[in-house]
């Protein structure tokens, strides 16, 4: 009997809402930020393992502004900006999510580094070693092993320099923080607001907390519901329709430096030109470009979009401009923080072998006639080739249930982050989701015209949601200023391909920057 008792005491402990810690208790001791003293920065200290807690820890980063209406205050409203890679504290100590003056009267901001991010414990890696991966388009067997064997030696050196949370940095590991972080800020219920692949945090806290939701804003929405060909298959749509939209607008458009001119087959040309090894970084002729580094540079310009860039970019090339470099090269540091390895650790997305690999590309270029294949999904599944199985936090179809409404939000021509993304996602959630469509371009939606924005602050604030179908129209694509901030690929996509075939030794040139996506 007194085991029964027990049992049903600890079964019971487990379903009573965890309540906020007193004021006097919170494990977080708040002072001025070093780099802005306007701002407050704290850590906490959480396991490497959840599974055991007992074994080695580190130290969470979190930055926060007070709300500016004390009065009128309801909570802590955390962020995260996406990447995986992205600083949530450099979100807040910024402001780059371009939150309004109205939301931030009624919020504390909190942002936190992820575990392997930042100020998080980075996963650290060398750069040297990086740069020398071989090419992700594999074009033979022996291709496919020489991409192992350097993954394998690429992973030894990462969690070499990294330690035991090398291999703890999976997205199921960041929800758990995430609740230590609300507990800790003494909030009964979370409030959030992720982009990109901070929505990923979001949707699987709701699944696994679906009693501590307040309120989740979840911007251009990942999909936890893909295998390898669904995976290649949509983002390669994606990233056509996104081309297929720069088109458009070039021939519309008299500011487009390719006006006139058939954008496909010049395009086309580029494509054969750097398969044959004569294009060339403008402003730097030693450098060549590439296929993959040409598709991955008109992709992140489609992220804002900044469509007058491309088009310039994509004159330049044609004509073998002598102008400046348009990509410049990193500080050449031994080290930096690959977060790439959060995405194997979310998906397994398996290719058997070179034949394997070749079937999804013939695939990916009959969905995607100018732009071949996904370059960013190609970069990430060759990098993640040979990781152990099975993932600590394999892909499945979410199961949210009991959680208030959530409020999705998507471009309906988002590069990164598709479409049918938004839509799957919003399916596997089902009741409990909502999502708002706007009608334009570009990565992340916040910011881009009241529609939107103002949608998305009355939901955070009272929790009102938009009407069942709701869409935004397109602001003219017009991009926020702080979208500047989120519109090139986090440096991670990029990682674990050579971007030129220039002098042997010579350091990589960035595709995109180094912002988080």
């Amino acid at each position: 009997m007194r085991r029964i008792v027990l049992a049903l005491a600890v079964v019971l402990a487990m379903l009573v809402p965890l309540r906020p810690l007193p004021a006097a208790a919170s494990p977080l001791a708040w002072s001025p930020c070093p780099e802005d003293a306007s701002a407050e920065c704290a850590t906490l200290t959480l396991p490497v393992a959840w599974n055991a807690t007992r074994g080695p820890t580190f130290d969470l980063a979190v930055a926060r502004r007070r709300a500016t209406d004390p009065a009128r205050r309801i909570g802590a409203l955390v962020i995260n900006p996406g990447g995986p890679g992205g600083s949530g504290v450099d979100a807040v100590l910024r402001n780059s999510l371009g939150f309004t003056p109205l939301l931030r009267s009624r919020f504390d901001l909190v942002g936190f580094d992820p575990r392997g991010v930042g100020r998080s414990h980075p996963l650290l890696c060398s750069r040297d070693l990086a740069a020398r991966a071989p090419d992700p388009l594999m074009r033979t067997q022996a291709d496919f092993e020489a991409r192992l064997a350097h993954n394998a030696r690429y992973a030894r050196d990462c969690r070499a320099r990294t330690g035991p949370l090398y291999d703890h940095v999976d997205t199921g590991s960041v929800v758990r923080d995430l609740d230590a972080l609300r507990a800790a800020l003494g909030e009964e219920r979370l409030t959030y607001y992720g982009v990109s692949y901070g929505t990923l945090i979001g949707q699987l806290y709701a699944e696994r907390y679906p009693g501590r939701v307040r309120a989740l804003a979840l911007d251009s929405n990942m999909d936890h519901d893909l295998d390898t060909t669904a995976m290649f298959d949509t983002d390669t749509w994606t990233t056509q329709d996104s081309f297929d939209e720069f088109a458009a607008w070039c021939a519309a458009a008299k500011e487009c430096a390719l006006h006139g001119r058939d954008v496909r087959a010049l395009f086309a040309d580029l494509r054969a030109r750097a398969e044959r090894g004569e294009l060339h970084v403008p402003g730097a002729p030693e450098e060549r470009l590439t296929l993959l580094p040409l598709l991955l540079r008109t992709f992140s310009d489609f992220y804002g979009p900044d469509w007058t860039h491309l088009a310039e970019f994509l004159r330049a090339l044609d004509e073998g401009d002598d102008g400046d470099k348009s990509d410049k090269a990193p500080a050449a540091e031994e080290e930096f923080n690959d977060a790439t390895q959060v995405i194997c650790q979310d998906y397994a997305l398996p290719v058997r072998d070179q034949r394997d690999f070749e079937r999804h590309l013939r695939r990916m270029a009959r969905i995607a006639p100018d732009m071949r294949m996904t370059p960013i999904s190609v970069s990430l599944i060759v990098a993640c080739l040979g990781q152990p199985m099975p993932v600590p936090n394999p892909q499945h179809r979410l199961r949210v249930s009991g959680t208030p409404p959530l409020l999705l939000v998507n471009a309906l021509h988002d590069p990164a982050t598709g479409y049918p993304w938004a839509l799957s996602t919003a399916r596997q959630i089902g009741r409990e989701a909502r999502l708002l469509t706007y009608d334009g371009w570009g990565h992340v939606v916040y910011g881009r015209g009241e529609c939107a924005t103002g949608a998305v602050d009355r939901y955070l604030i009272s929790l009102a949601l938009p009407r069942w179908g709701a869409h935004c129209p397109a602001e003219n694509n017009r991009i926020p200023p702080h979208s500047r901030e989120l519109s090139r690929p986090d440096s991670s996509y990029m990682r674990h391909r050579p971007i030129t075939s220039g002098a042997a030794g010579s350091p990589e040139v960035e595709a995109g920057g180094s912002r988080p996506a």
